[in-house]
């Protein structure tokens, strides 16, 4: 369809659109560019028969200027197909020539409205302006025999004008098409954009989320499958306290993965599904952590918990969440000390250290991806998360998030 549609637009208007599609463009005239071209040389050779029947009446002529009249007329009307390559030089050349010869006429029009649609107006003005200031000139070596002097100078600068102002017209009118086609791509560029922005960060939310919600529990898992791997003569009790733990885990892994599942297969989050932590679910976390073997000591200073923003106190369980699970992996059997300070104005401050572990620890795999996403659900907020080593050889995180 585009190729058809093709052959009826202008060739710069034509390439231009092709070189937006992704391909080429073609110098080749169009079907349109022909059919202008023609109307245009049959136009200029209308003008030049006009003007030839007029010599033909007029007796004060000498014979041979009119014959030289009618050869640059005609030679004038074959270079009408050289508009489009050399406007510019058709159109200055035009000059001396249309001030010579009257059949020729027909062809500077053409010309100068060929240098307005392809050329900026400054180089219209130049030769427009000097045909115009030949005017009173011409029409005083070769007075017209039916109109008089001043009538057939202000004809022909109204037709000039008029000439001039259709080019114009026609090139601002390409114009306009070129600049909407441009900020149809651009706008469709930018949404585009738009979108692969928005798909990638809902991508990173939903890792994000999986990671802080499914990577505790797993990890719980993991410890205390590990216990009962190294220790298969374990007491009875010890062996069935372990074993309730890795139940309760695994199936409160598998009830938060269906709840992620609904609300992505749903595609809205709503309000369906257990709520999300706060803050006042901070001794809950620690207490499941000790069920599992862990040493906790939680210090909870903050003035008004109640008060805490939800998005603030989700941000904190979260914090702790993630460190308490990565002391677990690499730092067992430590003690786990989890500072919780602030107030309305001031902010509030987490802290969680862990000392280094006694012995060598065996490796467990870990991306790191948990204190990135931690990193990320601070910093948007204007909170800050911090990380790394102690002096002692320990770990600890240390979060500060605004509450205003």
């Amino acid at each position: 369809m585009w190729a058809a549609r093709r052959w009826w637009l202008p060739s710069a208007v034509a390439d231009e659109l092709d070189r937006d599609a992704g391909s080429p463009g073609r110098s080749r005239r169009t079907a349109r560019d022909r059919l202008v071209d023609f109307c245009c040389f049959l136009a200029a050779i209308a003008v030049g028969l006009a003007a030839a029947q007029s010599l033909d009446h007029r007796a004060d002529l000498p014979r041979a200027l009119s014959v030289a009249d009618q050869v640059l007329g005609a030679l004038s009307c074959g270079v009408v197909w050289l508009r489009r390559r050399h406007p510019l030089a058709l159109a200055a050349a035009m000059v001396p020539v249309g001030f010579m010869s009257d059949t020729s006429a027909g062809t500077g029009l053409v010309a100068l409205f060929t240098l307005a649609v392809h050329r900026p107006f400054r180089y219209v003005a130049w030769i427009a302006g000097t045909q115009l200031a030949l005017l009173p000139v011409h029409y005083k070596l070769r007075p017209d025999p039916d109109l008089p002097y001043l009538g057939i100078i202000a004809f022909s600068a109204v037709l000039s004008l008029s000439v001039v102002g259709w080019g114009m017209f026609v090139r601002s009118k390409r114009q306009l098409m070129l600049s909407l086609r441009d900020r149809a791509r651009r706008a469709e560029t930018e949404a585009r954009l738009r979108a692969e922005q928005a798909q990638r960060l809902a991508r990173e939310a939903i890792a994000r989320e999986m990671h802080d919600v499914l990577a505790h529990r797993p990890t719980l898992l993991s410890v205390h499958a590990g216990a009962l791997e190294l220790r298969p003569d374990a007491p009875r009790e010890e062996v069935a306290r372990a074993a309730g733990v890795i139940r309760e885990s695994a199936h409160e892994a598998l009830q938060d993965l269906r709840e992620i599942i609904g609300v992505l297969r749903a595609g809205d989050a709503g309000d369906e599904g257990r709520p999300q932590p706060t803050l006042a679910g901070l001794d809950t976390l620690v207490a499941e952590s000790r069920e599992a073997g862990m040493k906790v000591a939680l210090a909870q200073r903050v003035v008004e918990p109640a008060a805490v923003p939800a998005s603030v106190g989700r941000t904190a369980y979260r914090v702790v969440q993630e460190a308490l699970t990565n002391a677990r992996k690499h730092a067992p059997g430590t003690e786990v000390t989890v500072t919780v300070t602030g107030g309305s104005g001031h902010g509030l401050t987490v802290h969680v250290r862990n000392p280094p572990p006694d012995g060598e620890v065996p490796h467990v795999p870990g991306s790191g991806q948990g204190l990135i996403g931690l990193t990320e659900r601070a910093t948007p907020a204007g909170g800050t998360l911090r990380h790394g080593p102690t002096p002692d050889g320990g770990f600890e995180v240390r979060a500060r998030l605004p509450w205003d």
